[in-house]
């Protein structure tokens, strides 16, 4: 039998089976129909396995450049490894001891999605917590918006994925797919809507007092008591078209005014506890990495996780906020954890 160059992968994987059944290389040559000598090489080459890297010695760093670098990552908290190292006229040094000098000193972290607050927030922070730190927030109606898409938010779509097995296949589309705009409030321990905006509607002022007259109100707030209806406080954040002139006026025909509309401070969407409820929402329509297909299904999807949110889980959100008022006030202004 002559003697061929190559074994195929299929001829390799024949070997590898052969070899745990017991056979001998030569019985193996006989039954493939290749010569001897070109098995047994195969067999000497898989046994030798992988040579060992040699590792080379680190280019040493001395305490000045440690300090330059440290200062360098303070001022750059985003800038990759190279240029820190970079920015401070060090050169030379390969990824992997850069790395390993940034971890004695750091912790690569994602950025923060909260916008940064200022003294002016911080202060006008503290004031609404001492405003409102002898309020009964059983009567208050917190709302707001939220957006689901047909996806779910980016890095949801992971877990841990058996050894042989292979990832689940996600569906890719253009443009996101678009997505629904929910509206919801809670007070004390009920959830009045969600409501869905209409698709392709901007909310501007005059759309969102709209949505309001044909859902919130006509739909819940009308088939309340006047009992009912003259200590309760509508809470609703600084968006352009909640805290416009014309919107404000609008709600003051409704009734909602002065101590009934509550001032909301700027960059406090950690103060909402309705952005809790919109977190237990959104674990579970996009729970093992559910993917939608249409609008309407992520919509029906809301509908159903808002209505297995029981009333002890509203109720444990809305009497935190006593809590709340106080670490703003031991925060001095600053965020708090939600």
């Amino acid at each position: 039998m002559g003697q061929k160059k190559d074994l195929t992968g299929s001829e390799k994987s024949k070997i590898v089976r052969y070899l745990a059944e017991g056979c001998s290389s030569l019985k193996i040559a006989k039954l493939l129909k290749r010569d001897h000598r070109t098995i047994k090489r195969f067999i000497q080459n898989s046994q030798q396995g992988r040579k060992k890297r040699v590792e080379k010695p680190r280019r040493k760093i001395t305490a000045h450049e440690l300090r330059k670098v440290k200062r360098a990552a303070a001022k750059m908290p985003l800038a990759t490894s190279l240029a820190i190292f970079q920015s401070c006229n060090i050169t030379g040094v390969p990824k992997s001891t850069r790395c390993a000098i940034l971890r004695d000193m750091a912790k690569v972290r994602k950025a923060e999605r909260r916008p940064p607050l200022n003294k002016t927030h911080k202060l006008k922070r503290q004031d609404w917590a001492k405003k409102y730190l002898k309020t009964d927030f059983s009567k208050v109606l917190w709302t707001d918006e939220m957006r689901v898409s047909l996806d779910g938010p980016d890095g949801w779509a992971r877990g841990w994925i058996g050894k042989g097995q292979r990832a689940p296949v996600r569906l890719r589309r253009q443009q996101g797919g678009g997505g629904v705009l929910v509206w919801a409030g809670i007070i004390k321990d009920e959830l009045v809507g969600p409501f869905r905006v209409e698709d392709g509607v901007k909310l501007n002022s005059q759309s969102y007092c709209q949505f309001l007259e044909d859902t919130f109100f006509k739909q819940w707030y009308r088939k309340k008591s006047a009992s009912f209806k003259k200590n309760r406080i509508f809470m609703q954040d600084n968006a352009p078209s909640h805290a416009s002139k014309y919107s404000t006026a609008w709600l003051a025909r409704k009734g909602i005014k002065e101590e009934k509309l509550m001032t909301w401070p700027p960059c406090s969407s950690d103060l909402n506890p309705i952005e809790n409820l919109w977190s237990i929402i959104k674990c579970e329509i996009y729970k093992e990495g559910k993917q939608y297909t249409s609008l309407n299904s992520v919509w029906e999807a809301v509908v159903a996780a808002a209505r297995n949110v029981d009333g002890e889980q509203i109720k444990t959100l809305t009497e935190s906020m006593d809590g709340r008022l106080l670490s703003v006030l031991a925060k001095k202004g600053g965020y708090i954890g939600r």
